[in-house]
């Protein structure tokens, strides 16, 4: 038996209300360049939009024209989407409330995730959106998933109930020292005071 071994995400789809409503929503609020758009294959009563979410992966919208926004919630139901989050900058999120409401959005307001900052507010149809962003940059080599399981290892090994600067931090340490070489031969923490 082998493993189907993805390589990343190849694109999302979800169901949308008209096209306009979806064009304002992705790329009015999200800022996601509308890049791509044709009739569903699967269906002809509908449009198929295509959204560049900033990594050049792509996000896709169903839409038809007798649909309109239903802001009720989308079921969150086992099996169901829980919601979806985008990267944003530091300098982005910092303003994300302000701009969340200069649009009369409902949102969460920052939540601090110790490893991450949050904001939660709806899309058009109901469904959950997350603005996430880091609280820290990999190492030159590495990726955020490479911090990240670092991370929880010394948060494992200290007992610790999450994630937090400091085992970001001492994961970040811990990765530039096995990437990266040095003449020195004991590379420790040192007072030159």
């Amino acid at each position: 038996m082998r493993k189907l071994q993805t390589q990343g995400v190849h694109h999302i789809t979800l169901v949308g209300a008209d096209r306009q409503t979806s064009i304002d929503f992705w790329e009015g609020v999200l800022g996601m360049p509308f890049v791509f758009d044709q009739p569903n294959l699967d269906d002809p009563e509908e449009g198929h939009l295509y959204f560049d979410p900033g990594d050049g992966r792509l996000i896709t919208i169903f839409t038809n024209e007798s649909r309109t926004p239903d802001p009720g919630r989308t079921p969150t139901e086992p099996g169901c989407v829980h919601h979806l989050a985008f990267n944003v900058s530091q300098a982005t999120f910092s303003q994300a409330v302000k701009r969340l409401d200069a649009r009369g959005i409902r949102h969460s307001g920052p939540k601090d995730r110790g490893f991450m900052d949050s904001i939660y507010f709806n899309d058009p149809m109901g469904l959950l959106i997350e603005l996430a962003s880091y609280r820290f940059e990999p190492p030159e080599g590495c990726r955020h998933a490479d911090v990240m399981i670092e991370a929880h290892r010394i948060r494992v090994e200290r007992g610790d109930s999450h994630i937090d600067r400091e085992h970001l931090a001492d994961a970040i340490e811990l990765l530039v020292e096995r990437r990266q070489s040095s003449l020195s031969e004991d590379r420790g923490a040192r007072n030159p005071y």
